[in-house]
């Protein structure tokens, strides 16, 4: 099978594009070929490594798959599945049983993992890559924004950058939700695209160094409700200062790096709450289709490209160019 892959951790230079031998299923397991597959940042930071990390290698990348049922096990608890049904695919899947996992909070246990053998219907309504764009980011924006951050209607959200998956896809979620949204957008072209998604204010952070002054003025001094800050260390200052006295600032990532640097006096004094949350269970994944289907939100998918071009899409993706998902055809 063709595959893009990296048998050492380091920069794009190390990702090739080559054969590997086909998977062979085990018991209990189906066989997906895959049609679709969305990038994520995740792609980028497993590829760079950290401490700690251990994988088999070669690894493959892509975590978010849409595609078709060549063979199922007959032991498989996915028996309903048949040859050629059209599926989609959990991103997370649980190794082992802990104390989180029987709360039926999976992603915080230590055997929490990405790629998950979970298989899913394909909404009859969604194309490949329509399925595959919004397992991993919905997901995340689900749990993100409704477990973890507590979003309610008639709360206003502050989304710090527009461009990326998880994003965008909060903008709809927190508008289907009832919430207000200003969002921080790179350019004029991505304030427009974000205003089409639904929100009711953009503020061009390149044009508004001290963006954090005109969401409280947006806000009447009062600030957002729930910040949603995935970009790090270059605007976790700010979003500290645009977030209401007991509000909630929610991320899960840093596009612009880890080593941030917090004062503390507004996290006290402001009484905030900085909440910390990856992925989803797989009651977040279900409740997350179920929520896109119900309002009727698809995914924003950016560009769709052959699969001999992702190494080229995974470097435009690192270098923020996009707004939505990139995905990827095979």
């Amino acid at each position: 099978m063709k595959a893009i892959f990296f048998e050492q951790h380091g920069e794009a230079d190390v990702l090739k594009y080559a054969d590997l031998p086909d998977p062979k299923p085990n018991a209990g397991q189906a066989l997906i070929k895959v049609k679709a597959c969305a990038l994520n940042h995740l792609d980028i930071w497993v590829r760079k490594g950290w401490e700690g990390l251990q994988l088999a290698m070669p690894h493959i990348g892509g975590a978010d798959v849409a595609g078709e049922v060549i063979s199922v096990s007959a032991s498989s608890a996915q028996a309903s599945f048949t040859v050629g049904s059209k599926v989609i695919i959990n991103p997370g899947i649980i190794s082992a049983e802990d104390e989180f996992t029987r709360r039926g909070e999976d992603s915080i246990s230590p055997g929490y993992k990405i790629l998950g053998d979970n298989v899913f219907k394909l909404p009859e309504n969604w194309s490949f890559e329509e399925g595959a764009a919004p397992l991993l980011v919905g997901t995340t924006c689900w749990r993100m924004l409704f477990t973890r951050g507590r979003l309610k209607a008639g709360e206003t959200v502050l989304v710090v950058g527009a461009g990326g998956g998880v994003n965008s896809l909060a903008i709809s979620f927190a508008r289907a939700a009832g919430a207000s949204v200003i969002v921080l957008a790179g350019d004029a072209n991505k304030a427009q695209l974000a205003e089409k998604l639904g929100a009711d204010q953009v503020v061009v952070y390149k044009d508004k160094p001290n963006w954090h002054v005109d969401v409280l003025k947006l806000t009447k001094g009062r600030g957002a409700d729930l910040v949603v800050d995935n970009v790090g260390a270059k605007t976790i200052g700010m979003s500290l200062r645009a977030v209401r006295r007991g509000g909630r600032i929610v991320t899960v990532g840093n596009t612009t790096g880890y080593d941030m640097k917090i004062d503390n006096r507004l996290i006290f004094t402001k009484q905030v709450s900085l909440i910390g949350s990856t992925m989803g269970s797989r009651q977040d994944f279900q409740d997350a289709i179920g929520f896109m289907l119900k309002n009727n939100i698809k995914p924003i998918i950016d560009r769709v490209e052959p699969l001999k071009r992702g190494i080229e899409m995974l470097k435009y993706l690192e270098e923020g160019k996009q707004f939505g998902k990139i995905v990827l055809q095979t």
